[in-house]
């Protein structure tokens, strides 16, 4: 294949199949996570409460710290504490 800017079309071809089957891979999971969800909805658990919880989990002690502190402070404010 032709030589454009540096790169083969072969490299570019490979390149390009690569991310189709990550983007596939991507979306399978994606599936699967979705099951997850379902069958934790099925058992009574609140999954708008649980995608809360992954996403406090994800972040830095100190940051999730500060996150509920502000979040206290701004309850409070509001009179909702």
């Amino acid at each position: 294949m032709a030589d454009v800017g540096g790169v083969t079309g072969d490299q570019l071809r490979s390149l390009i199949e690569r991310i189709e089957r990550l983007e596939e891979e991507k979306a399978a999971l994606a599936e699967d996570i979705r099951e997850v969800f379902a069958e934790a909805k099925g058992n009574g658990f609140d999954v708008k409460i649980m995608r809360q919880i992954i996403r406090l989990r994800k972040m830095e002690t100190g940051d999730r710290q500060e996150l509920e502190a502000l979040l206290d402070t701004y309850k409070a404010a509001l009179g909702m504490l």
